[in-house]
């Protein structure tokens, strides 16, 4: 008679962290009931990354939790590197869960002979091994299009107008503004779930990192802007 094959371990869901946030991963673990994993994140002296996974993670349903906030290089290669190595240790699936996704506002070519970076990141989440991403309130939505793979867009607009509204900061005397046109349907949407007026910034940027307001359109004089 043949040997018996080993069973394979069965797909366990597991929640580990980079080093952008590893409060709000924890937090998320908790809330699913499970212990935050085991990883080793160093930086070497030259500047390089290292990662390696402290405990067996074959066969796991993988959440790795890393926002593209500063220093945004490294926490994004961080992440590529940890997605990498899950998939080099035969997880079973991986969701990159990036609250903030970097690079976001390099959507287009806005002038010639420039990268379109959000493209230039999606392509390598995907290479590095990634499943699904998961990520909130994109600063364009068309970013989900740069991927072949699932992307869940949240949002956290119905916790905000909830809060405003445990406040009492609704109706008439709130207005939603949207800082530019491009994010003037996303104000209208949190305006009227809140009830409040709306109003639009109108601005020009004469140079990277610095805005000039041309001109408001809506009614904002004696209002809580928000």
């Amino acid at each position: 008679m043949g040997r018996a094959l080993p069973l394979t371990p069965k797909k366990r869901l597991m929640v580990f962290a980079g080093r952008s946030h590893p409060e709000l991963a924890g937090r998320m673990a908790k809330q699913l009931g499970v212990e935050l994993g085991e990883v080793e994140l160093a930086t070497f002296a030259n500047g390089e990354t290292y990662c390696r996974y402290i405990e067996s993670i074959r066969g796991a349903d993988l959440f790795i939790v890393q926002t593209g906030c500063e220093p945004v290089d490294r926490n994004l290669m961080e992440l590529l590197m940890m997605i990498q190595a899950a998939r080099l240790a035969s997880a079973k699936r991986i969701t990159a869960v990036m609250p903030l996704y970097p690079y976001a506002r390099q959507d287009r070519k806005a002038k010639p002979r420039e990268p379109i970076s959000g493209r230039l990141v999606a392509d390598m989440l995907q290479l590095a091994g990634a499943d699904r991403v998961l990520t909130m309130d994109l600063h364009a939505g068309q970013i989900q299009g740069f991927f072949t793979i699932p992307v869940d867009h949240m949002t956290a607009l119905p916790l905000f107008a909830r809060h405003f509204r445990d406040t009492g900061l609704t109706g008439e005397h709130v207005v939603s503004v949207s800082p530019d046109a491009g994010r003037a349907r996303l104000a209208v949407r949190f305006a009227e779930m809140i009830d409040a007026d709306f109003a639009i910034i109108h601005k020009t940027r004469p140079k990277h990192d610095a805005v000039e307001v041309t001109e408001i359109t809506g009614r904002v004089r004696d209002k809580v802007a928000v």
